[in-house]
């Protein structure tokens, strides 16, 4: 007997269900469309992952062919939320969404700023520390910088600029010597590297001449030349002119010289370009010329050097007193005495310069003479200089024309401080303002260069020459700058 039929049991369980007609149409229709849309051709399809692909808002070419395209009433929001579309994988890859940075690069930290100009007794330490700095620094710029051992040769009157990071460490160094050079020193890792900055000036010929009233010295004030032009004037002729003792009045000068100019500012004086000094009648001429060397020198304006083998002054001109007499009073003793030589009056401490090249043969003190330096030159001559306040040669040294043997004092028989300056020839005394003129001179210009010397210097000369002349009418206008 077979147990009662249950049709409850599995009921429905393979039965697959039925849905309507026209649901089924539809979902065949939007799947047909679907394979037909993901197999049609593009230029894209095979595109590499790491190039960007704009997609356009405009229809493309590649539109899917009518007849697998989507009735527009099938469409429907319902439909389409069961289906998600890769972009990924209609492209053939995943393209990266465009990064757009929002973030900016952050300003440098500003640096803090300390300028010191350097005095008299500052080292390099010295500044560090006035800059809130250790030696240890000094020494990580002055050893991993070759260029910074300069710094140790700092001069007062230089500036020194420190540039220090929010953390007080020092990042930049400034060494600034004057206005037209500097040296900065930048931190490059954990040591420091050197950068040079030259400024190259504007150069402006100026043009000016006096009339001596009582010295070169005043003259040259009054028409608005400094100090050092002065002298520089006096040394290119202090071969031929003693300008304390041989100067008289109504002796003149005009001089062709250059100052320099930046940003539209005079920053100083440059060189001698030409130069005319006319004493007791007697008119001398220089020019300066500058050889392939780079070398400069003065000359006539025929090539001869105006170096000769001595100075006339071995101090500066402008103190100076007493004359070549050998039957002068003697100051102290009352007594006519020789007084073979000439004093130059200065103050204690003038630099004193040997008045030309050549050996030491006596340097020491004596009663009468006080400190003394007793220079051999070549032609049997000896000159000596007395009454050295200190002496800076020493017996048997070599020395230079001009270079400093000493400095003016008063010691020995001396009523105050000066120089006693003598020049012996063959072992008599002789005048040194007169001998020296009978002395050979320095070497002339080669013929060789001949030609490049006067295609260098006679445009100079020739416009100082065409001013002197036109300003012989107009002597107080004696300051005008050539265009």
């Amino acid at each position: 007997m077979q147990p009662p039929e249950n049709k409850d049991t599995n009921a429905g369980t393979n039965k697959v269900p039925s849905f309507p007609r026209g649901h089924l149409i539809i979902a065949a229709a939007l799947s047909f469309g679907l394979i037909g849309w993901a197999a049609m051709p593009s230029e894209t399809t095979n595109a590499p992952n790491s190039q960007t692909i704009k997609l356009d808002a405009q229809p493309q070419e590649n539109t899917p062919p009518a007849s697998l395209a989507i009735p527009a009433e099938q469409n429907a929001p319902a439909t389409m939320d069961a289906v998600e579309i890769s972009v990924a994988d209609t492209f053939g890859g995943p393209t990266p969404e465009p990064q757009v940075s929002t973030a900016q690069a952050e300003p440098a930290p500003a640096l803090e700023q300390k300028s010191f100009t350097v005095r008299s007794g500052d080292s390099l330490s010295t500044l560090f520390k006035r800059a809130g700095l250790s030696d240890r620094e000094v020494y990580t710029l002055t050893h991993t910088c070759d260029e910074a051992k300069s710094l140790t040769r700092i001069m007062p009157g230089h500036e020194v600029v420190f540039y220090l990071n929010p953390e007080g460490e020092l990042e930049k160094l400034s060494h600034i010597p004057d206005r037209l050079n500097s040296t900065h020193f930048e931190k490059d890792g954990d040591g420091f590297k050197a950068v040079q900055e030259i400024k190259e000036p504007e150069l402006r010929p100026v043009y000016k001449e006096a009339v001596i009233a009582s010295s070169l010295y005043m003259a040259g004030q009054s028409v608005g030349i400094d100090d050092a032009m002065i002298m520089e004037l006096a040394n290119i002729f202090g071969w031929d002119v003693d300008f304390a003792l041989d100067i008289r009045k109504g002796d003149h000068f005009s001089v062709l010289y250059e100052e320099k100019y930046l940003d539209g500012e005079k920053i100083g004086n440059g060189a001698i370009l030409a130069a005319e000094f006319t004493n007791q009648g007697h008119k001398f001429k220089a020019v300066r010329y500058t050889h392939a060397n780079g070398e400069s020198h003065y000359y006539t304006p025929d090539g001869d050097s105006m170096r000769k083998a001595f100075l006339l002054a071995p101090v500066d001109f402008r103190r100076i007193s007493g004359n070549f007499n050998p039957k002068r009073l003697h100051p102290i003793f009352k007594t006519v005495r020789p007084h073979r030589g000439t004093d130059y009056a200065a103050d204690t401490g003038t630099p004193v310069w040997a008045s030309g090249d050549g050996k030491v043969i006596a340097a020491g003190y004596t009663k009468p003479n006080g400190n003394y330096v007793f220079i051999q030159h070549g032609n049997n001559i000896v000159t000596k200089y007395i009454h050295l306040n200190k002496r800076k040669v020493k017996t048997g040294q070599r020395v230079k024309q001009k270079q400093v043997i000493g400095t003016v004092g008063s010691t020995g028989y001396a009523t105050g401080p000066h120089l006693h300056y003598e020049f012996l020839l063959d072992g008599v005394h002789r005048n040194p303002r007169t001998i020296v003129q009978k002395l050979p001179k320095a070497k002339s210009i080669a013929g060789a260069e001949k030609q490049d010397f006067l295609a260098q210097t006679k445009p100079w000369v020739a416009q100082l020459q065409r001013h002197t002349s036109a300003s012989q009418l107009a002597m107080g206008d004696t300051d005008r700058t050539i265009n």
